[in-house]
C-alpha cells in the first residue's frame, strides 16, 4: 500500500488498517477528491498499480456519473455526512465498469472534516454484466450500445464501430452529437429529451452519422430506457443499422447531392448554381455581388499531429463560423479540401470590403475539445461586380487569387497596389499584387482577363498559427 507522504501523517492507523484488510474496492480522498491511499482491491478493479492512483482525482478515472445527479463536491457531502452514487469508471484496459460508489466524510479529533472514506461496489444487476447479454451484446449483427443520460456512449459493439469506423476505446466517453450532422441535431437533443423526461420509453430516428474517414452514413436508432431501481431512467440502450438507398427519401437524396458531406455547406454545384441566381438578379435589384473565397492556415499540420479526425473538426468549426458570420440569404460553401466561399449581395464595394472583413475575424477564433485546443486562422479574398453578365467562373477566380495575394502578404510577400479595370465596362473587381508570382488557381481556370482592382492585406497576427 502507497500513500501520499504529505497525507499520510493525518491518517488514523485505524482506517489504514481497514483499508489494507477489506476484500472490497476502499480509497481515502482528500477533501478535493484526489487519491490519499487506496487498497489491494481497487487496484485490481481498476487495472492500476497504487502508484499511478496516489494524488490523482477520482474524476481522473470516471467516465460519467449518473445523470441527474449533484456534484458530490466536499461542500456537500460534509453537510449530508457522506453520499451513494453510480459511477462509470474506466480501467486501464479501457473497459468501462459500473460501479455504486458509498462515500462518508471522516471528522479529525476537533470534529472538522479531514479526508473521505469511499467503498466501491460493482453492480452486478445490470445487463451490461451479465454473461448472456455480454454474449449477446458483443455477436449482435446490427449496432448495439450503452448511452448515459447525456448521451455518452459508455459501451459499444463491434457492429457499431465497424459501421462508424472508430475503435471501441475512441467511441467510449464521446457523445452521440460528436459524429451526428448537424442538420440532425436538433431531432437527437429533442429524443434524448424524451427519453430522459420519461416522456417516452423507446424512440426511432433516421439520422446521418458522420463516418471517420468523412462520409455520410444513414442509420435508423432505436434507443429504449433501462430504469433503475427507483424507478427512475438510469441509462439507454440503443440499437443501430444503416439504411440502404431505398429507405432514404428523394429530398434527402437531392440534400447529399448538393451539399457537403462533412460540413452540411452547399457543394460546388449549389453554388455556382446560387452564383449564377444572384447575378440574374443584378440587373432588376441593382447592388453588387460579393464573392468570398476562404483558406484554411495550417490544416495539414492539424491532420499531422492530431489525426484526420482533429482536421474534420477544424473544418467543421470553420463551416459553423462562416454560417454564424453569413447573413440571411447568403450561400456558404464548401469548395476545396481547406476551401470555403461565400455569395453575398450586397449594396456597394465598401460594403463588401466590411462584409470581407467581417468573415475574416469569425474565421480567427479558437474551440476547446476534451483532447486539444483548435485555432482556426484562415486568409479571405475578395471579389466583386455590379455586372449581371460576369460569368460566375470569373468571380471565383478573381476572389481565389486576391485570397492568395493575401495569404502570401501577411507572410511577408510583396506590397499592395491598386488598379482598375482597364476596360472600364466590367464593373469588376479583383485584387493584384504586381511583384508577387500569381498562384495557381484552385477554383476555376484562369478566365479573368486583365481586370483588376484594389488589395488590402490583413496584418501577420491575425494569420499566424
Amino acid at each position: 500500500m502507497r500513500s501520499s507522504e504529505s497525507e499520510s501523517a493525518g491518517l488514523a492507523t485505524q482506517w489504514r488498517t481497514l483499508l489494507d484488510h477489506a476484500a472490497v474496492p476502499m480509497a481515502l480522498l482528500d477533501l478535493r477528491g484526489h487519491f490519499m491511499h487506496v487498497n489491494d482491491a481497487l487496484c485490481r478493479a481498476l487495472g492500476h498499480e497504487a502508484d499511478s492512483l496516489i494524488r490523482r482525482p477520482l474524476d481522473d478515472f470516471t467516465i460519467a456519473a449518473n445523470s441527474g445527479q449533484a456534484p458530490d463536491t466536499s461542500a456537500a457531502l460534509c453537510r449530508q455526512g457522506g453520499m451513494t452514487r453510480e459511477r462509470l469508471l474506466r480501467r486501464s484496459s479501457a473497459d468501462i465498469v459500473r460501479v455504486l460508489q458509498c462515500t462518508s466524510v471522516i471528522h479529525d479529533a476537533n470534529g472538522k472534516p479531514g479526508f473521505l472514506l469511499a467503498q466501491f461496489q460493482e453492480t452486478t444487476d445490470l445487463p451490461a454484466f451479465s454473461a448472456l447479454w455480454r454474449r449477446a451484446f458483443n455477436n449482435a449483427p446490427i449496432g448495439m450500445a450503452l448511452l448515459d443520460l447525456n448521451g455518452h456512449w459508455t459501451d459499444i459493439n463491434d457492429a457499431w464501430c465497424d459501421l462508424v469506423g472508430y475503435s471501441r476505446q475512441e467511441m467510449v466517453g464521446m457523445r452521440y452529437s460528436d459524429i451526428t450532422y448537424a442538420q440532425d441535431q436538433e431531432r437527437g437533443a429533442a429524443a434524448l429529451a424524451d427519453l430522459v423526461s420519461g416522456r417516452a420509453t423507446t424512440v426511432s430516428l433516421k439520422k446521418r452519422y458522420r463516418h471517420k474517414n468523412g462520409r455520410p452514413i444513414w442509420v435508423l436508432v432505436r434507443s429504449s430506457v433501462v430504469p433503475g431501481a427507483d424507478g427512475r431512467p438510469a441509462y439507454l440502450v440503443s440499437q443501430c443499422e444503416e439504411l440502404s438507398e431505398r429507405c432514404v427519401s428523394d429530398a434527402q437524396l437531392a440534400h447529399l447531392a448538393l451539399h457537403d458531406p462533412l460540413t452540411g455547406l452547399a457543394n460546388r454545384a449549389l453554388l455556382a448554381d446560387r452564383l449564377t441566381q444572384v447575378l440574374t438578379e443584378l440587373k432588376r435589384d441593382g447592388g453588387v455581388v460579393a464573392v468570398l473565397v476562404a483558406d484554411l492556415d495550417d490544416l495539414k499540420p492539424v491532420n499531422d499531429t492530431h489525426g484526420h479526425a482533429a482536421g474534420d473538426q477544424l473544418l467543421i468549426t470553420a463551416a459553423d463560423e462562416l454560417l454564424n458570420a453569413a447573413r440571411p440569404g447568403d450561400t456558404v460553401a464548401r469548395v476545396g479540401g481547406d476551401e470555403f466561399a461565400v455569395v453575398s449581395r450586397v449594396s456597394d464595394v465598401q460594403a463588401a470590403t466590411e462584409f470581407r472583413d467581417h468573415i475574416a475575424r469569425s474565421l480567427a477564433t479558437e474551440r476547446e475539445t476534451p483532447h486539444y485546443r483548435l485555432r482556426v486562422r484562415a486568409s479571405v479574398g475578395l471579389a466583386t461586380t455590379a455586372d449581371p453578365t460576369t460569368r460566375p467562373e470569373e468571380l471565383l477566380h478573381d476572389a481565389d487569387r486576391d485570397m492568395y495575394r493575401r495569404k502570401n502578404g501577411a507572410r511577408g510577400t510583396g506590397t499592395a497596389s491598386s488598379a482598375n479595370c482597364p476596360s472600364g465596362r466590367c464593373g469588376r473587381t479583383a485584387c493584384v499584387e504586381p511583384e508577387a508570382r500569381t498562384p495557381k488557381p484552385r477554383i476555376s481556370p484562369n478566365s479573368a482577363g486583365n481586370c483588376t482592382g484594389t488589395t488590402h492585406f490583413e496584418p501577420a497576427s491575425q494569420h499566424s498559427p
